[in-house]
Parts: structure tokens; C-alpha cells; sequence
């Protein structure tokens, strides 16, 4: 896989906790919003980010116990990119779901 977050990928990413992890993948969420109904190149750049590291959360061998949350908060965001027809959320939802561990991230910083 080629990643646009490739010091991420090569193991920074582990260093973060899940707060954190989830706290940056709620900021490509963010600027996938901000750019929806502006600029659809860098709307998918973003959410393509978004993916990415959701990817490499998955990955993370400590949150084996959260796959089933992780992957499903997957499946949640693509269909929610989609316009949300299979699960019916939307990328607001996820915004605000994503936004309470950034809290949490600065909250423990």
C-alpha cells in the first residue's frame, strides 16, 4: 500500500494512543466536510486520509479487543460517504463521534 502518511505508517503511528489515533481521523473527517461542497479533489483526498488511518489503527496491535468497533466505524464511514444508504448516519455523525476523542486526546495530554 503506498501511504500519504508514510512516518505514520513506518511506525509513529503505534506511538499514539487510540485518543489521539481516533482524534486525527476525525481532522481528515473534518476537512472532508469543510471541503464536500467545494473542491470534490481534496474532499477525496481526504477522506482517502481518513481511511488510511483508520487503516493503520485497525492494524495496531493493541485495540485487537476494539476490531469489531473499529471496523464497523469503517464500514460507517464509507457508507456514510456514499450519502448513507445501507446504515443511514451521516459524515456529521461520525464528525461529532471522532470530535469526543479528540477531546479526550487533549484532555489526557
Amino acid at each position: 500500500m503506498d501511504f500519504q502518511h508514510k512516518t505514520l505508517a513506518e511506525g509513529r503511528w503505534q506511538e499514539l494512543s487510540l485518543a489521539e489515533q481516533m482524534g486525527n481521523i476525525g481532522s481528515e473527517i473534518g476537512r472532508l466536510l469543510r471541503w464536500r461542497d467545494k473542491d470534490e479533489k481534496l474532499c477525496q483526498n481526504s477522506f482517502e486520509r481518513a481511511l488510511e488511518l483508520l487503516y493503520l489503527t485497525i492494524q495496531d496491535p493493541r485495540w485487537r479487543n476494539r476490531l469489531k468497533e473499529l471496523t464497523r466505524v469503517r464500514e460507517f464511514l464509507i457508507d456514510a460517504m456514499n450519502g448513507g444508504k445501507e446504515y443511514e448516519n451521516k459524515l456529521e455523525d461520525l464528525d461529532s463521534y471522532f470530535f469526543q476523542f479528540a477531546l479526550a486526546a487533549k484532555r489526557n495530554k
